[in-house]
């Protein structure tokens, strides 16, 4: 059995890629919403993070991360 062109081969692993990019993106949103709901429910940034034993800094980047997205997603599909 002759192995795959590369060619081929490259088709699929940028493909694959490209799904991972999009799965990790869709991920990436609701985390942020669950952290937003986390905000809701306990007040701060800081005590969501304490909850989950992180920083707050991670938890704002992270907020931050995704409204700069939605942002940018509400922007193209005008």
């Amino acid at each position: 059995m002759d192995p795959k062109p590369w060619r081929d081969r490259i088709a699929e692993e940028e493909q694959l890629l490209e799904q991972l990019r999009h799965l990790s993106s869709e991920a990436a949103a609701r985390r942020a919403q669950a952290l937003r709901d986390g905000v809701a429910e306990l007040g701060t940034v800081a005590e969501v993070a304490r909850d989950l034993g992180r920083s707050w800094q991670a938890v704002d980047q992270a907020l931050k991360r995704d409204a700069k997205k939605a942002s940018h997603r509400d922007a193209t599909t005008e």
